[in-house]
């Protein structure tokens, strides 16, 4: 049997590349270009050329600060983040009770996270003042005990800065894992008390391998959007006392801003490149690790 090609002719397909629709999708499609291209290409790129010069490098790595900065911002990942994931892992099986006041309770639970950064940090700042802060004051009052200066010693001042961070985004991973817990069919749970379980067991041989894929998941993601974190601890603390909570997104500002050199603060910020490439990589291999399945 013998097969015909057909083929159209070149105006045909001339015509065929350039229908309506696509004009008219080309047209649409520009002004998002347009947007990215000045929004999110150029002020990358304009970024890595200002720390592109070796004298901010020299100069960033010869300052004390940087180093107790690298230091800081990893205590900060280690300790805030797991801590978060951990609690988080907690309430959420609280959470998925099915007594109707759990609902409301809910409701408030999230409230930190819906709340604005600047009026909830801003908070904190005030009752933590070791003069007239609201926990040195029920201190005084209730135990008749001098409260610590809490934001004036450093290693007060940077607990203070992983508290007010778990405080305010323990309610978002609480929500993704109750999620998570809730899309775990009942059956399970249902024939694990049957073979006489407790509730220990449920968990480790139920809950656990139905929540760790999402478990590490959310660690990852939590731990990129945790090292942008700049709220938390400029709001907070300023980098202060004598810049000793800074973080690698807060030294950045004070390079660029306090002493006006923008070269160093873009390098600062560059620095933690190492730190986030593998934890994006990683993090695009699961997801597409899962949605091959």
């Amino acid at each position: 049997m013998a097969v015909t090609a057909l083929s159209l002719p070149s105006q045909q397909v001339g015509k065929a590349r350039w229908s309506p629709e696509m004009v008219w999708g080309t047209i649409l499609v520009i002004p998002y270009v347009v947007v990215f291209l000045g929004l999110v290409i150029w002020p990358v790129a304009y970024g890595l050329w200002l720390g592109s010069s070796p004298e901010s490098y020299r100069t960033l790595f010869s300052d004390p600060i940087y180093l107790e900065t690298v230091w800081n911002t990893i205590i900060f990942l280690g300790v805030g983040i797991n801590l978060k994931l951990l609690l988080a892992l907690l309430l959420s099986g609280y959470l998925a009770s099915a007594r109707p006041w759990i609902r409301w309770l809910s409701v408030i639970f999230i409230l930190p996270w819906a709340v604005p950064s600047i009026p909830t940090i801003f908070s904190f700042r005030w009752m933590l003042n070791s003069e007239w802060g609201m926990f040195n004051n029920l201190l005084w009052t209730l135990f008749g005990i001098e409260g610590p200066w809490w934001l004036v010693k450093p290693d007060l001042a940077f607990g203070s800065v992983i508290f007010v961070h778990i405080w305010k985004y323990l309610p978002f991973w609480t929500l993704i894992l109750l999620a998570g817990r809730m899309a775990i069919p009942t059956d399970l749970y249902e024939a694990a008390r049957i073979d006489g379980a407790s509730p220990l067991q449920q968990f480790w041989y139920v809950t656990w391998p139905q929540l760790r894929n999402l478990y590490i998941t959310s660690t990852l993601l939590s731990t990129i959007w945790s090292l942008g974190d700049f709220n938390s601890v400029y709001l907070l603390t300023g980098g202060g006392p004598a810049d000793k909570t800074h973080v690698l997104a807060t030294l950045g500002i004070r390079y660029a801003f306090s002493l006006q050199q923008l070269g160093t603060g873009v390098a600062t910020v560059i620095t933690a490149l190492p730190f986030l490439i593998p934890l994006v990589i990683l993090l695009l291999r699961r997801l597409g690790g899962r949605v091959e399945q």
